[in-house]
């Protein structure tokens, strides 16, 4: 039987995180609820990680606040049993077993022994949860981990890169373990840099680019604002079907092969007017941009760290034929 009460919720006002010169978070405000997953996304360098730092309270704010169930971290009486995170891989003792690692953390904040057992079933480490940790796998260390989050039983539960190290079916496991707590009315956050697994796991989606607030809104919602849709058509009589289109007041572009594109949902207008007109379908699919694409268009201008191919003459042959490290240089 679950201990946790629904309604946990985190919180952040205006959080900024200064190093030096550098603001890694810049006033950043929002809210992750209850009874969904909530992914966080952002570029390399976004100030994702020092967020859920300083959710827990491993990095003070320069300015702002963050709370957890309306208190700071530090005022949570066994916050295990409040909100449960991973963050790193290998956070533990490599001589302790997995078993010994979780007994302690529920001795001190007072969970039963029982649960170590039933969260290493959970997890699939019973068969090693006596063998020390130092000799485990990325994916076991990341099984180990997430165990961690779920000993305190908590209501809130945070994950960065929880698919770190794990195989396909340990990355099925994790997304419908992900889904499972949210259905139970917990809240979970998770940040990850896989966009088709979030696609198929996050309910809502905070996104942010030079610790900077980018969106906070639905996933059907992000895709639609941040990406085309258009209808991909094909057929034998394209010549006929363009002049049907055009008296229709739309307009088709040729992408090759033979097929048009137009933009919008107007598929079943589409449809309507071939079959009015005795025109042959041979494909009429409505197209979305994935996830991946949305966030891309979002992010391109908060990307701190690019990519660049390398000018060069056309005297100048390509760095294959050069001898090795001979005009390469940095970004």
């Amino acid at each position: 039987m679950s201990r946790f009460s629904v309604g946990g919720m985190i919180e952040l006002e205006g959080l900024t995180k200064r190093y030096g010169e550098k603001v890694a978070v810049n006033n950043l405000s929002f809210t992750v609820r209850p009874g969904m997953v909530t992914g966080f996304l952002g570029p390399n360098g976004a100030g994702k990680s020092t967020t859920m730092r300083m959710i827990l309270g491993l990095d003070h704010p320069t300015a702002g606040d963050v709370r957890i169930d309306g208190r700071h971290y530090d005022q949570l009486t066994d916050p295990l049993t409040y909100i449960g995170a991973l963050l790193e891989a290998k956070a533990w003792h490599g001589g302790r077993s997995a078993y010994n690692h979780l007994l302690c953390l529920a001795q001190s904040n007072g969970i039963p022994k029982q649960r170590v057992r039933e969260v290493l079933e959970t997890v699939g480490l019973t068969t090693v949860a006596r063998k020390k940790t130092k000799g485990f796998s990325m994916g076991m260390g990341q099984r180990l981990g997430i165990a961690g989050a779920l000993l305190g039983d908590p209501r809130i539960l945070m994950f960065d890169e929880p698919v770190n190290g794990l195989d396909p079916e340990g990355i099925h496991w994790i997304r419908n373990l992900m889904k499972s707590l949210a259905t139970q009315g917990r809240t979970v956050f998770v940040s990850s840099h896989l966009m088709s697994e979030m696609a198929l796991t996050a309910d809502h989606l905070v996104v942010i680019g030079q610790g900077r607030l980018l969106a906070d809104t639905t996933m059907a919602d992000f895709i639609e604002r941040n990406s085309k849709s258009y209808v991909r058509i094909r057929t034998p009589q394209r010549e006929r079907l363009l002049d049907v289109l055009h008296t229709a007041g739309i307009t088709a572009v040729e992408t090759g092969n033979g097929t048009l594109e137009v933009d919008g949902g107007k598929s079943e207008q589409i449809g309507e007017l071939a079959a009015r007109h005795g025109v042959v379908l041979h494909e009429l699919s409505p197209q979305q941009a994935s996830l991946e694409e949305a966030f891309m268009q979002l992010t391109a201008e908060s990307v701190e760290y690019h990519a660049h191919a390398e000018a060069r003459s056309p005297a100048q042959p390509p760095p294959e034929q050069r001898p090795w490290g001979e005009g390469w240089r940095r970004s």
